[in-house]
């Protein structure tokens, strides 16, 4: 059976089969249409591009013009797989007005099938606003990569059982207010299991052990792209970025060494041509 985009309301219906959800991030029209020839059901256009795409030292200088650039070209590599476009920050912290304006760009000039914010409590509003505009909203709780600031950092969240409750709370809140899934992060194993177990909407872990429904990761990070730190949370599936560089490198010396371009690579001109030239 050939695969087909996952409506949005069926990933409550995984979660009841106790089916895994499978989300992976994309920037770019290639790599959009490698995840589609999967039976990966996921793709998040994250504002993670800022750092491994963009090369900047953090998520926060990503804009609207950015997101919405990278999410159109991954919307038409991968038509069968269902698009999460981020917000990013700055999007939706200043007004309701702005949230919904700019939740309405992700989706009519990027293209995507929902969008997804950071946030908890303070964030229960905006996203009960947005979806009733008609707007699909995955949650983001835990590490909030956006605020990691006031997080003191990239850190494990929710290890104190104030902190424990807080998330808690914050899920149902989100659940309630309308959110059809939660990327859980950074949070200890048995965390992610209890958030899980207490609401009925889809909750995608990263860094949230085996009993989220589902699992994401960055692509750069799950293909050994991007190097400049790699969180405890991660598998490397593959090197790519070394098989990337040895390619490179052998081009560099067949082309210094005159290997390359071979015959097999040149295009011939016909005898009478030639002889016609000389």
């Amino acid at each position: 059976m050939e695969k087909a985009k996952i409506p949005i309301p069926k990933l409550k219906e995984l979660k009841k089969e106790k089916k895994k959800i499978k989300m992976v991030t994309a920037y770019d029209y290639p790599t959009a249409v490698i995840v589609d020839r999967t039976d990966i059901e996921l793709i998040l256009v994250g504002d993670s591009l800022g750092m491994v795409v963009l090369g900047y030292d953090g998520t926060i200088k990503v804009t609207m013009e950015d997101m919405i650039h990278h999410i159109a070209p991954v919307v038409k590599g991968a038509p069968n797989t269902t698009i999460v476009g981020d917000m990013p920050f700055g999007a939706y912290n200043e007004s309701t007005e702005k949230a919904i304006h700019n939740a309405n760009r992700l989706m009519k000039e990027g293209g995507c099938d929902c969008i997804k914010l950071e946030g908890g409590m303070s964030m229960v509003g905006t996203v009960r606003a947005i979806v009733n505009a008609g707007i699909p909203v995955m949650g983001h709780i835990g590490l909030t990569p956006q605020t990691s600031s006031q997080l003191g950092g990239f850190k494990v969240q929710a290890k104190d059982v104030e902190s424990v409750r807080r998330i808690m709370d914050e899920a149902k809140a989100l659940e309630e207010a309308g959110a059809f899934a939660l990327v859980v992060e950074c949070v200890p194993a048995l965390v992610g299991k209890l958030i899980s177990g207490a609401i009925s909407i889809p909750t995608i872990g990263i860094g949230a052990g085996p009993d989220c429904d589902g699992q994401v990761l960055v692509t750069q990070d799950m293909l050994g792209m991007f190097d400049k730190f790699l969180p405890k949370f991660v598998k490397q599936y593959a090197k790519v970025g070394d098989i990337m560089q040895n390619a490179f490198n052998e081009f560099s010396q067949e082309v210094e060494q005159g290997i390359f371009p071979a015959p097999e690579h040149c295009f011939n001109i016909k005898d009478d041509v030639l002889k016609e030239l000389y």
